[in-house]
Formats: structure tokens, C-alpha cells, sequence
């Protein structure tokens, strides 16, 4: 026997064996159609018992394997049933010849065969036969159930015929010896009268019976035959013949103990499937009515009328703990005979089911650890395959998930050996897939991102590597990108940095191919290969979402309860309202964005490879608001440590937006990589209020820029600073250009001016300027440009810079005389605290010391478009920065002795600082006209 069943279980004992073959030509769809029929009848109770056959359906069994049929009865070919195609009355005769030729195949061990032909209609088919069954077409064969549970009575009719003949003690006859193939060479010439040859006869008959009666359902019966034949072999040493009465024993006792079966999915049939009731299952539960008798009160039915000498069932069945026990000592005689590595294997198999049931997994281990090392014949790929895969099944049954993915590893191997002419790339895929789960990896990322790595890095990286050189020879370059992107997101930490640069290269060639997308891959079996975002290629540290600049951030206007008085509660304060807007606060910004203007996040991102890294299409995933995102390419240095990035895009309508995300293209691969998905990411808020549309002024002056930067009190910043240089007295105008560079009407303006940072008395107005002649050239349209006038007039005191004062006396008349500080200032009588000074330094002409400042800012309110409409409005500052010189200097001031006592004579001596010739106007004095740098009294 070659052959391993590798799906064998302990209650397969019970069943009798039936082939379905074809004969012809079959589709092979057709045939599996009927087959899932047939293979449905696969429990039959028997007329007029309370007994129930169960049947075992193959539709291949290699004819070898047939003659062990003796040694275990479950392994001998009792039913054939045959399918084949017959379209005319022509081929009936030849068709009829095969399956008598079939038959002969197994015909030393049939009881039964049934012949089902499709197609053939006519005379024939009227004549009435039992062994065949004749349908019109594979849609039109109501009946095969039917016929099948017809065809299984006749096999058990023949059954407890042959049970009955073995079981009936005819001490006149001499009881035939069975053995095994291998055996039979061994027992010529041996004396068959002795009383050793005798007693082998007899035990190895006992035991064939025992198994008769396990398949006729007589589970009592069966025990007391096997314990029977245990003794006799035992005392004969007959070990091989030993092992199998043991195997038989321990069987029946695996049926009694677990009715439901232990062969996982296959054995549960027995529970629930075929057609036995639930009333006749309990019946049939063996040991329910059947009671376990003394072997001297079998009769040739099996039970005794005299029900007085029954005995206790315990007696006979083993305990699960002995079950195991005595299938050790069955496996330990099998190992005797290398002829018998199959009997042996399959019973390890049959142990394992039995110690799962009983949760006794390191027991199962060592006996799967014996099946792994028993030396069968050459296998070939295909059946070195099926074993590696079964041992694979067994061990993740009893727990041990590492060990199962082993060894299914070494199947999917096997899959693309090199001795295999046509490779299954595809099997060996699918093999690889299952392995995933014992080495702790799965396909989704999301499962790496939380907590620490699970299971052993660098077997978890050859089994992707595996996996991405099986997909590759499958020739789909997706599946290769979808396998290389989640080496690359789950194990960067472990790659070294040349395993880095080599699954990158490996990747930009697949993707040059394939490139990566966000989709689910779903493969032809269902499984579903979640996309994978890079989201550590850059990683994100921070995510914040940045204010307008100043001068475009929108401003609302004040309505009577003031800006922040919340109407909707009567209630001044409420602790519950706080609370839960501290809560909002995390996730809410108080700024806004405006529709149609580009809009700002900042993210600070940093290169973990170690090498440059090209990121490119890198933009925002937005949701709630439609929002046209403007897409950025980056290079970043090798580790690069923090680095910000600005991601830009321009929000379409109004509403709420929220920022979920950002996509990058890299490696070919393009991700979405969403915030909730980013371990330890900081974030101001990611939700930011999107108000209607508003139009943007742009200010341009007829001034030149200012080198100072004016620092407003209210923290506002000043978009654009002038200068102007000015002489006390004299009037500038300031052309400002108010040009609309935004897509709204500019509809409403204000002007304001304030003066900042000036101790200096200013007489009269600073600034002036009619707005109506601007207003009337609103609302502005897009691209349109307004003039603005703006009056500069400068009127300041530039006497008492120094606070000096001199004392000047003529003529006993004292008079308090303010010299300024001035080129020519001569003291009359200096006092003792003031330095005279040096004539020589004094005497230059545009000492300019005294340059006076003025700084005003003019703010420009304007609003339009549906904003306006809204209540916001714009604030564009103007800052004026006004340097402020003397036109004229009073050098000298002396009295003349009064002539009468309503007036006196003050003499100035007036000196013009100036570049230009000035006009000097006195009351009741005719005018004076001086030069530049001209002195005049």
C-alpha cells in the first residue's frame, strides 16, 4: 500500500468504501455535479434495525490500496458506481462492456455496482434492471438519490451476510488465514496445523469481524470481537495484525466517545447530514438500547434474546485517555514493518484528531513529529505537497500556529520545486497567503501602526519577499507593488540601509510597470489586500493649519450684543457650555478661510532613509468643503531631521472643512495618508470655517517704500510702508492706487488714519483726503483701479528743542529769549551749566540734528461680494512714515528799548535752512524773501 489518506479519521472505520467513476467521455463538470449528489447519501438507516450504514465516497482510489482490504475492511472497494454518456442504441452495447471491464478493476471485493447513463433513450432503456439506471439528461435524473439508497441496502444486505457467515463459530471447518500483500510470500510452506497457526487464524478472523461488525453498526458487538482478537494475536506475537485489532478498538471506542466526529468539517456530516432523523440518531447513539454482552452470548443475529447475561458496557470501551495509549501501542507495532509506513501514518493522523478533540496538544505534537519523520516510498511533488499541507492543517488545529505555517511554508515551495516542468505559482501564492496569519503578519497595515511589532521581523520580511517573487512569477506586477509597499511602510525599522535601497530600487521597477494606487486588490479566491499608505515616507510629525496673512484675513462686523456673547442661552455662564467647547476647541480653529483664496497647512515631515527622498503630487485630502488642492513636489535630504512643508489648495465653497489628510506620490506608489492613521501626529485642529467669497484691495503709492516698519499697538500688521521727507509748513499729496486684484465687486470703503508713536503737537490737520470723489468710482470690478488722495501737511514746533534758556538783558529789561539749537547761535551771557560750543563744528550749515518723525497708519475697511453680504469685511493698513525738517531757524532774539508803553521791539534774526528761496510773512510787515542758507535780521 503506497498511497496515504491523509484525510483519514478514526470514525472512517465504520464506513463502507464506494467508488463514482466516469466511463468515456464525461464533462467533468457534469460528472462532479452527479458525484455531489451521490456523495450526499452519505448515511442510510436500514429497513426493519435500528442500525445506520455510513458511506464513504471516492472518486479515485489507486486499486493497491484494494488489497489491504482484508487487514481493515474500511480500505476494501465494496460498491462501484460508474457514470458515463451514451447518445444512441449503437453505442449501448460497447458502453455496457466497459463497465463490466470497470468492474473487474476491483472485482475480487465489490458487493454492489450500479451503472447511470445519461443521454440514451429508447427500447432499451424500458427494460427493467437493477444495476442499471438510465436518465434522458444530468437536468433530468430526479430519481439518483433514490436509486443510491437503494444500491447501499444491497450492499449492506450483503454485508451482514458475509458478518454472519465470518461470526457463526463452525468449529468442523478450519478458519482461512488473512494477510496482507507483503505477507503472502512469508507464510509458504508453513505447517498450518499447529496450534501457533491456529490462533492467528482465529485472531486475525476476530478482528475481521470486528471490523464487519463496525460497519454494519453493531458498535457493541464490534468492541467484544476486537477485545478477543487482541488477546489471541497478542499471545501469538502476530504484532502487525495486533496493531490493527488495537486501531479497531480504539475506533470504536472514538465512535462511542465522540458521535459528532473528529475529522473537523468531513466528520461533522455524521452529526447532522444524510437522512437520519434526530429521533433515529438518538436512537442509533451506539449504547443507547444496544447493551454491551458477554462474547459467549453472541449469537449468529449478535444479540442474545436472554438479556440476563448482560454485562456493563465500561468493560469493553476504552477511556479517552486509553484510547490514546493503545494507538501509541498500535503506531509502535506498525513501526516494525516498513511495508506498513502507510497504516502507520495514517494512524499518527487519526491520534492527532483524537487528542485535538481532547485539547491534549503537545501529546499530538509528538505524534505528528512521528508521522513527519516515517519514510514512505518517493513521493512525488503533488503528494509531497498534499502531505506537507495536511501536516500544516493538523498542527493548527491543536494550536501550534508557527509550526502550521512551517510547514505549509515548505508546501508552497514545493508548489514551484524545481523538478516541476509547469510551476504552480499560483498554488504556491495561495499556500504562502496561508501562512501569514503563524507568523503573526496580516495584509493590512493599520494592523503595524499600533503598540509594538508582533512576531520575528526577519522571518516576517523572507515570507513578503516570498510572496513578492511568487506574485512576479504570476506575472501581476500589482500584486508585486502592493507586497514591496508593505515590506516597506511595516518592517522600515528593521531594513538595514542597503536592504532599503534595494527594495526601493525593486519597487520604482515594478511601479514603472504598475504604479501603486489607493485601491483594494481583491484576488479570484475573495481575499481582499487592503491598500497601503506611506505613511513614514516622509513621516509627519505636526499638522497645522495656518491663518490668512493680515491683510486678507476676514474681520466681522460688531453686531449690538458684541462679537462673542453667545445668544442661544439665557444664562451668563455655564460650566456644561465650557466644557464641551473645550472639547470642540481640539478639533475646531478660531480663524477662518476664505472661498476662492489659497489657504495654507504647514506640516513638519522628516526623511528616515538614508538617501534623498523625492516626494511628489504632495497635497491635501480635504472633506466637507469642495477645495482644489494644489499639488507640491519636495526633495528631502537624506535623515533630514524636522523639515516644514506647505501644502496649499483654494476652497471652492463655504462651509466647514476638514483637513482628514494628505496624498504623496513616492516610489511610484501614490498614498492617502489619513491623520487618524498617524501615531503621535500634533495638530491645532483640523476643522476651519470657509466664509463666502470676499474681494482683495491692492495698495500702490506714489511715494518710494519705507525702510522703517511701523509696529502698530494692536498688533496688526501693515502691508505697506512709504516715506516722505517734508518741511514744517509744507503740504504733499499722497496718490494711492486702490486697484481690486480679487473675482468680487469691491462695493464698500472706509478710511481711517491714525496717528502712532509721537509726542509732537501737531497744528492742524495731519492727514485729509475726500472719500467722495473715490466712492463715486465703486463698486470697483475686478482688475479695476480707483485713485485715492490723501493731503500730508506738516505743522509742528520746532522752538524749545533743548530747553535752553538764556537770559538776555538790555537796558535793566530782562527778557526770556528761547535760542535754538542752530548753526549760528551766539550766547549773549552763557550760564555756568551750558557748554559753549565749538565754532568751528557749529558752524556747518545741515547739522540736521533736529529732523522731526511722524508715523501714521492709514487702515482701508472694505468688503463685496457675497462676504459683504455675510457681514465680513477686510482691513488693509498703510503705513506713512513723515520725516519733518524746520523751513526757518530763529537764530538771535534781542529787544530794543520801547519808545512808548504800548509796544516793544523784538528783533529776530531769521535764518533759512532750506534748499529754496523762501517767502517770510509777518503781520503789518511787508514780506521778506530769503536765499537758501541766507541769515537776515
Amino acid at each position: 500500500m503506497s498511497v496515504p489518506d491523509y484525510m483519514q479519521c478514526a470514525e472512517d472505520h465504520q464506513t463502507l468504501l464506494v467508488v463514482v467513476q466516469p466511463i468515456g467521455i464525461v464533462p467533468e463538470e457534469s460528472f462532479f455535479r452527479i458525484y455531489k449528489r451521490i456523495s450526499a447519501v452519505s448515511q442510510v438507516n436500514v429497513r426493519d434495525s435500528q442500525r445506520v450504514l455510513y458511506i464513504r465516497y471516492r472518486h479515485h482510489y489507486p486499486p493497491e490500496n484494494n488489497e489491504w482490504g482484508d487487514f481493515q475492511t474500511h480500505r476494501k472497494v465494496v460498491g462501484l458506481i460508474t457514470i458515463t454518456e451514451c447518445s444512441s442504441a449503437k453505442e449501448w452495447p460497447q458502453t455496457f462492456e466497459k463497465f463490466h471491464l470497470h468492474k473487474e478493476m476491483y472485482g475480487s471485493t465489490l458487493y454492489d455496482s450500479r451503472l447511470f447513463v445519461f443521454g440514451l433513450q429508447g427500447e432499451i432503456t424500458e427494460q427493467p434492471r437493477t444495476d442499471v439506471a438510465f436518465y434522458p439528461s444530468y437536468n433530468e435524473c430526479e430519481t439518483v438519490e433514490k436509486r443510491i439508497e437503494d444500491f447501499i441496502e444491497s450492499l449492506f444486505i450483503v454485508l451482514e451476510s458475509k458478518r454472519l457467515d465470518r461470526a457463526t463459530d463452525k468449529s468442523g471447518d478450519k478458519i482461512p488465514l488473512l494477510c496482507v500483500p507483503f505477507e503472502k510470500k512469508d507464510f509458504v510452506g508453513l505447517d498450518t496445523d499447529s496450534r501457533h497457526y491456529k490462533k492467528r487464524c482465529q485472531g486475525r478472523m476476530r478482528k475481521h469481524v470486528g471490523d464487519l461488525c463496525l460497519q454494519a453498526g453493531m458498535l457493541q458487538d464490534s468492541l467484544v470481537h476486537y477485545h478477543m482478537a487482541v488477546e489471541l494475536l497478542r499471545s501469538v506475537n502476530d504484532f502487525l495484525w495486533l496493531g490493527a485489532a488495537l486501531e479497531g478498538l480504539c475506533s470504536a471506542s472514538v465512535i462511542y466517545h465522540y458521535p459528532g466526529g473528529t475529522g473537523g468539517k468531513v466528520g461533522s456530516r455524521r452529526a447532522q447530514g444524510g437522512s437520519l432523523s434526530a429521533e433515529a440518531g438518538n436512537r442509533h447513539r451506539p449504547g443507547a438500547q444496544e447493551v454491551l454482552i458477554d462474547p459467549g452470548a453472541l449469537t449468529s443475529n449478535g444479540i442474545n434474546a436472554d438479556t440476563s447475561a448482560e454485562i456493563g458496557r465500561a468493560k469493553n470501551c476504552l477511556s479517552p485517555e486509553d484510547i490514546i495509549e493503545k494507538y501509541k501501542e498500535a503506531i509502535s507495532y506498525y513501526g516494525k514493518y516498513k511495508n506498513a509506513g502507510v497504516i502507520e501514518l495514517e494512524a499518527c493522523v487519526k491520534a492527532v484528531r483524537v487528542l485535538a478533540m481532547q485539547k491534549r496538544s503537545m501529546e499530538a505534537s509528538e505524534f505528528l513529529q512521528n508521522a513527519v519523520y516515517i519514510n514512505l516510498r518517493q513521493l512525488s511533488e503533488e503528494e509531497k505537497i498534499q502531505r506537507y499541507s495536511i501536516l500544516s492543517e493538523l498542527y493548527e488545529r491543536i494550536g501550534f500556529h508557527r509550526k502550521s505555517a512551517f510547514f505549509k511554508r515548505i508546501a508552497a515551495m514545493q508548489c514551484a520545486a524545481p523538478s516541476i516542468p509547469e510551476p504552480g505559482w499560483r498554488a504556491c501564492y495561495k499556500l504562502l497567503l496561508e501562512t501569514l496569519p503563524g507568523y503573526s503578519l496580516s495584509l493590512d497595515p493599520q494592523d503595524f501602526s499600533k503598540g509594538t511589532h508582533r512576531g520575528w521581523a526577519a522571518v516576517q520580511m523572507r515570507l513578503l519577499h516570498e510572496l513578492v517573487y511568487a506574485s512576479r512569477r504570476m506575472g501581476n506586477p500589482a500584486l508585486c507593488v502592493r507586497h514591496l509597499s508593505f515590506l516597506l511602510q511595516t518592517m522600515l525599522d528593521f531594513l538595514s540601509d542597503q536592504e532599503k535601497k534595494d527594495v526601493t530600487q525593486s519597487l520604482e521597477s515594478y511601479t514603472a510597470k504598475c504604479p501603486g494606487t489607493m485601491e483594494v486588490i481583491t484576488l479570484p479566491d475573495g481575499l481582499k489586500l487592503p491598500p497601503v499608505p506611506f505613511t513614514k515616507l516622509p513621516i509627519v510629525k505636526s499638522v497645522k493649519l495656518l491663518n490668512l496673512p493680515t491683510s486678507l484675513r476676514p474681520h466681522k462686523m460688531k453686531s449690538l450684543l458684541g462679537q462673542n456673547v453667545s445668544t442661544k442661552s439665557p444664562f451668563i455662564y455655564s460650566p456644561i457650555i465650557a466644557h464641551s467647547r473645550g472639547e470642540e476647541r481640539n478639533k475646531k480653529i478660531d480663524f477662518q478661510w476664505v472661498q476662492g483664496d489659497v489657504c495654507e497647512v504647514q506640516l513638519m515631515v522628516y526623511n528616515p532613509m538614508p538617501f534623498e527622498l523625492r516626494v511628489e503630487n504632495m497635497g491635501l485630502l480635504t472633506t466637507g468643503v469642495e477645495f482644489e488642492s494644489l499639488p507640491a513636489a519636495l526633495s528631502l535630504p537624506a535623515e533630514s531631521g524636522l523639515y516644514p512643508v506647505t501644502l496649499v489648495g483654494v476652497p471652492q465653497t463655504t462651509g466647514q472643512i476638514t483637513v482628514n489628510g494628505y496624498h504623496t506620490s513616492v516610489f511610484g506608489v501614490f498614498s492617502d495618508c489619513l491623520l487618524d492613521n498617524l501615531p503621535g501626529v500634533k495638530t491645532n485642529g483640523c476643522t476651519v470655517e470657509v466664509i463666502p467669497a470676499l474681494p482683495r484691495l491692492q495698495i500702490s503709492t506714489s511715494l518710494p517704500r519705507s525702510a522703517h516698519t511701523l509696529q502698530p499697538s494692536s498688533g496688526d500688521e501693515i502691508s505697506t510702508n512709504v516715506s516722505v521727507q517734508l518741511y514744517n509748513g509744507e503740504t504733499q499729496q499722497l496718490i494711492i492706487k486702490l486697484e481690486n486684484i480679487g473675482t468680487e465687486l469691491l462695493e464698500k470703503l472706509e478710511v481711517t488714519a491714525k496717528t502712532v508713536n509721537t509726542k509732537e503737537k501737531l497744528y492742524g490737520d495731519f492727514l485729509t483726503w475726500n472719500l467722495e470723489d473715490t466712492l463715486c468710482q465703486f463698486p470697483l470690478k475686478p482688475g479695476k483701479i480707483a485713485t485715492f488722495i490723501v493731503n500730508i501737511k506738516v505743522k509742528l514746533d520746532f522752538s524749545c528743542q533743548e530747553n535752553l534758556l538764556q537770559d538776555l538783558s538790555d537796558d535793566g529789561i530782562s527778557v526770556s529769549g528761547l535760542p535754538l539749537s542752530s548753526p549760528f547761535r551766539q550766547v549773549v551771557k552763557p550760564r555756568v551749566e551750558t557748554k559753549p560750543l565749538n565754532p568751528q563744528e557749529s558752524s556747518k550749515v545741515g547739522d540736521f540734528s533736529h529732523v522731526k518723525t511722524l508715523e501714521a497708519i492709514l487702515n482701508f475697511k472694505y468688503s463685496g461680494g457675497p462676504g459683504h453680504a455675510e457681514g465680513y469685511y477686510r482691513n488693509l493698513a498703510l503705513g506713512l512714515h513723515v520725516e519733518a525738517e524746520p523751513s526757518v531757524f530763529f537764530t538771535r532774539i534781542s529787544t530794543l528799548p520801547a519808545t512808548s508803553t504800548r509796544q516793544c521791539h523784538l528783533l529776530l534774526d531769521v535764518f533759512n535752512s532750506t534748499e529754496h528761496e523762501l517767502t517770510i510773512s509777518a503781520r503789518n510787515n511787508e514780506d521778506l524773501i530769503l536765499h537758501s542758507g541766507e541769515c537776515q535780521r
